[in-house]
């Protein structure tokens, strides 16, 4: 929690104020709330999840505020498995499952009631309503969820009296330390239902799909208005392209799924450019990675690379096209009972033998890259799974994930890249200092896969006259 101001205007609280605050408010219960659509799905999955760990007490906490500088905190995102539990997105809560005697949970959402109007806490206290915005009741977010709420105040104690009774516990550590200390676990099996938590992440239900699209096409939005407003980026900085498309994201969803990475000239050879602080010039390349994340936190996470005067200059296109021909390899691997491994490999493989041919790797192209030579170039993986988190499922176990099977269901990013660093002197001078990067959004299907983010050109003709259509 951040700490209180030190050198306050106020020091002292009359009697007659603190009188005057607690009378001559409103019932403010509301009762028109109905459950939330996300509620049926969020029971399965804790249903999926309790069948993992049966006998076993599991606590999830959702998290606290970050304090950012002295009183002020960061916006507060709750923990990933929280949300995905309960659909909740509320801060300093909690989701327990209790096991029960036929080898199933109870589960109890622990939240931070409203404050009370009988004290003085709703208006110069920590939670502070008047000041943080007005929570929900225990009842409202019983309705709202499907759960069983009780206050969070009383979670602590609550998992202290019960660590006696024998019942094995685990929780999600480094996400409540308070929490955390309640409960005598072991640090091995708690990791054990982190990776559970991400491993029920890795196949999305028909709502979290519906969500993913609500992600991506306000994604595609946002890259139309940013390029819309390209000009006025020439004349500004990269900034002026990141914020334009925070302004849709914030407009349309939740804020963005990560820091827009907004990377003009040389800038676009650095894999995480967030600065986003460097000019925008015409003959350059301008590489363009930014999700909306919905208000129930599933982001895309879309990647173009364009030319900003709205032509590519010939070694501009050269590189473009063998990453364009890259992932179009990588995306023919997309389909269910695939390798998740082969949407890599087949991209790596292609852009590697593009190096092998132009002479900036030693070949021939099989060797360089069962050496990995190409990743002096290509630098990252091919994608990644998407969802809740950019990154999403990332604590998976291996064996699911990255040595795993695509199923239907799963999304996945496809996003090769080539990236020629400014003072690289391996490569021609022409060459330095161009970075090409095309992601796009897919979803396994049946027979095969469908691009969620096609609504955005991915050739280089297709994105020059989407630039001569749409670039101000």
């Amino acid at each position: 929690m951040a700490k209180g101001r030190k050198n306050g205007l106020y020091t002292e609280l009359s009697a007659e104020l603190s009188a005057l605050m607690r009378t001559g408010w409103a019932d403010t219960e509301r009762h028109d709330l109905e459950l939330d659509e996300q509620a049926p799905y969020a029971a399965r999955r804790r249903a999926a999840l309790s069948a993992r760990f049966p006998g076993e007490r599991l606590v999830i906490p959702s998290g606290n505020l970050k304090v950012r500088s002295n009183d002020d905190t960061y916006p507060f995102r709750p923990y990933t498995g929280y949300v995905h539990m309960t659909g909740d997105q509320a801060r300093d809560g909690a989701l327990v499952l209790e096991p029960r005697a036929d080898g199933g949970h109870d589960a109890y959402c622990y939240q931070l009631p409203r404050d009370s109007r009988d004290n003085d806490e709703f208006w110069i206290g920590n939670t502070a309503e008047l000041w943080m915005g007005r929570r929900r009741t225990l009842a409202e977010s019983e309705r709202v969820l499907g759960l069983a709420c009780r206050d969070v105040r009383t979670a602590a104690d609550d998992l202290a009296s019960v660590a006696s009774s024998g019942v094995p516990t685990r929780i999600v550590r480094g996400i409540d330390p308070a929490l955390e200390a309640a409960v005598t676990t072991d640090e091995e099996r708690d990791d054990e239902l982190e990776e559970a938590l991400s491993d029920l992440r890795l196949v999305k239900d028909a709502w979290e799909l519906a969500e993913m699209r609500k992600a991506v096409d306000s994604t595609v939005r946002g890259f139309t208005d940013a390029i819309g407003e390209l000009s006025r980026a020439v004349a500004s900085s990269e900034r002026w392209i990141e914020g334009t498309f925070f302004r849709r994201a914030r407009l349309e969803g939740n804020s963005v799924g990560y820091g827009s990475i907004c990377a003009a000239g040389e800038h676009a050879t650095i894999m995480h450019w967030t600065d986003n602080d460097g000019p925008v010039r015409p003959g350059e390349l301008l590489l363009f990675d930014a999700g909306v994340e919905t208000r129930t936190l599933y982001t895309a996470d879309v990647t173009r690379t364009l030319p900003i005067s709205g032509t590519f200059t010939p070694v501009q296109r050269q590189v473009y096209d063998a990453v364009y021909e890259a992932q179009e390899a990588g995306m023919a691997a997309v389909k269910p009972g695939a390798a998740y491994r082969d949407f890599h490999e087949a991209s790596q493989r292609h852009l590697a033998a593009r190096l092998v041919e132009w002479g900036f790797i030693e070949g021939p192209a099989d060797r360089a890259y069962a050496l990995g030579l190409q990743r002096r170039f290509t630098m990252a993986g091919t994608g990644h799974m998407l969802g809740l988190d950019v990154h999403d499922c990332a604590q998976a176990r291996n064996a699911e994930y990255v040595d795993g099977v695509l199923e239907p269901g799963m999304v996945l990013t496809v996003e090769p890249g080539l990236y020629f660093q400014a003072d690289d002197l391996t490569v021609p001078e022409e060459w330095r200092g161009i970075g090409v990067r095309i992601e796009d959004d897919l979803v396994v299907t049946a027979d095969g896969h469908e691009n969620l983010s096609a609504g955005l050109p991915r050739s280089a003709d297709e994105v020059e006259a989407w630039m001569a259509r749409t670039a101000g």
